[in-house]
């Protein structure tokens, strides 16, 4: 383990790497088996080979916190000599709490600057963005965690517009346009215009105005054009819903509300925004639409299917947002067990949080399960050695992060709208990537309704939504009753084994049975693919997995796979 993190500690970015562990055991030496991730929480690491995972927490530096101060109103001229050259005017400035002194910036030393007061207490405000006059110099004192010019918004409002920075929210202003602002702006890390998931804490402050944006029935979406922009968009409409979300392009040679004001007046930045269009539009799109998607494809060969954790899994299936996967197996075959280890994969090495409906697993039945798959220690005392407290607690922390549990805890059947509108309040808030049911037939089907027709019009909800919010939903659902072979054997169900109708097998864009061929001691179970909509996420085929009864683990089969990184 120590030579294992003498290697990692050195790591300054993720990736795929040779084990330091068994590297050098196996007959294919070089081949890179440990998958590196690197984000806020530590370093993360995993071998598909051996096993061999942990954590490395990173340093951990205490800053006392310093008290947010608003500097007394003087005459800066040089504050209002700034806003001016923007077309901004004082009584704007003034309205929005605008504030200018002295700040110190790194390397650069003190410089005139303007800061953007935010929290609802004029008094005591929560944080100060500060941005220096003469050079491009930014430093904050407290932490902005609410969008700026929440407490500058009217009663009512029929219109809400988002933009990307405080300038721009003061530009709307001096045309007569109340507007909000990110506080942390685009994200930094972008790739083909969407977010790096180590983003996703920064979007905390969508939840903060939730009532807000609920009662708002127009929200445009004002951020640059540019790449982070684009991301930004992007992420604020996934999560707000792209039913309510509109847009608009900014004219030729502007590339924000600022610019837009400056250049051309107030008044085009106002009709800019009464002619926005919906996002999307009508479902009808031209194919420049679809132009960076394509150009992707063409150049990678494939779509925006991530990795599920298994390299020998990769090459059956990946992990694509925005599609249904449904999992299937006879009882006791580990369908749930693989839907959790996928998930633990997704959640640390890529980021991804999840709403899960799990009705068969009381919630802390169901935590202390992902706490196993997380530490690969048994959460209960046995002939293997059990967790710690101190890892529960980290597992904990864990989940807490990355799952939210959708639990009717009066006892009510829940219905599939219900299941949409408590995913879609975790879309928001937590920005998930993925839902779970697990299993179909907990959740209310319409008395009126045939079962086979019931469920078509389920999955055709749940398939529009996935869609429309951008998330992967897992489906898992029990087959209909099967009997064994002449010779005793049980053959693996399949998407029309499914129990009520024909729709589990037409609706799904991915089709999975976890299967275990022998006697319920095998501890390789089959993952079969029997549907893929779209190539370039899978293909038709079985693989196996090894399976760790006590922690219930999957893993690669432990022997040398043709695979090439």
């Amino acid at each position: 383990m120590e030579a294992v993190e003498a290697v990692i500690k050195n790591m300054t970015q993720g990736g795929r790497i040779k084990c330091p562990a068994c590297g050098d055991t196996r007959k294919k030496k070089n081949q890179k088996t440990m998958g590196v991730t690197i984000n806020g929480e530590g370093t993360l690491y995993n071998c598909f080979h051996c096993g061999i995972s942990g954590k490395l927490k990173p340093e951990r530096v205490y800053i006392k916190p310093v008290p947010v101060s608003v500097p007394k109103p003087v005459h800066n001229q040089y504050l209002y000599d700034f806003l001016e050259k923007r077309g901004i005017t004082k009584e704007v400035a003034k309205q929005y709490r605008v504030v200018g002194g002295n700040k110190f910036y790194n390397g650069s030393g003190d410089l005139p600057s303007i800061g953007f007061v935010y929290g609802p207490d004029p008094k005591e405000p929560s944080a100060i963005k500060w941005r220096a006059t003469e050079k491009k110099c930014f430093t904050q004192e407290g932490a902005a965690q609410s969008f700026y010019g929440l407490e500058q918004l009217p009663d009512e409002l029929e219109t809400l517009i988002i933009v990307e920075g405080e300038l721009d929210v003061l530009a709307m202003a001096t045309a007569g346009i109340p507007a909000i602002s990110c506080p942390n702006g685009a994200p930094m890390k972008v790739s083909r215009y969407e977010k790096d998931p180590s983003e996703d804490l920064k979007y905390h402050y969508i939840w903060s105005a939730k009532d807000l944006i609920e009662k708002t029935p127009k929200i445009v979406l004002a951020v640059d054009h540019d790449e982070p922009g684009e991301a930004l968009s992007e992420e604020l409409s996934r999560r707000i819903g792209r039913a309510k979300c509109w847009q608009f392009e900014w004219p030729e040679g502007c590339k924000d509300a600022n610019d837009v004001l400056l250049k051309m007046g107030a008044k085009t930045l106002a009709d800019l925004v009464e002619n926005a269009v919906p996002v999307p539009l009508t479902g009808v799109y031209s194919a420049s639409d679809y132009g960076d998607s394509v150009h992707t494809l063409y150049k990678q060969g494939h779509g925006n299917g991530v990795s599920t954790g298994w390299p020998t899994i990769d090459d059956l299936f990946t992990v694509a947002p925005g599609q249904l996967s449904v999992v299937t197996g006879l009882p006791g075959g580990g369908k749930s067990e693989f839907v959790d280890a996928l998930m633990i994969n997704l959640a640390r090495n890529e980021g991804w949080t999840f709403a899960v409906a799990s009705f068969e697993n009381p919630v802390p039945t169901h935590i202390a399960k992902l706490s196993e798959k997380l530490t690969g220690k048994p959460f209960f005392s046995g002939p293997t050695e059990r967790m710690t407290e101190e890892e529960l607690s980290e597992s904990e922390k864990f989940i807490n992060d990355h799952f939210v549990f959708l639990d009717q805890k009066d006892g009510s059947p829940i219905g599939i709208d219900n299941l949409i509108e408590h995913t879609r309040q975790a879309v928001l808030r937590l920005g998930c990537r993925g839902l779970v049911i697990d299993p179909f037939n907990y959740i209310e089907q319409k008395a009126s309704d045939k079962e086979h027709q019931s469920i078509s019009a389920m999955l055709t909800r749940i398939t529009s939504f996935a869609k429309a919010y951008d998330i992967h939903v897992w489906f898992v659902a029990h087959p209909a009753k099967m009997y064994p072979d002449p010779n005793g054997k049980t053959p693996p169900p399949k998407g029309m084994s499914i129990s009520g109708s024909a729709a589990w097998f037409a609706k799904c864009d991915l089709g999975i049975t976890v299967h275990r061929s022998g006697n319920y001691g095998d501890h390789q179970p089959e993952i079969h693919c029997w549907k893929s909509r779209f190539k370039w996420v899978g293909r038709i085929g079985m693989v196996k997995l090894d399976y760790d009864v006590a922690t219930g683990r999957f893993s690669d089969v432990h022997e040398d796979w043709d695979f090439e990184t």
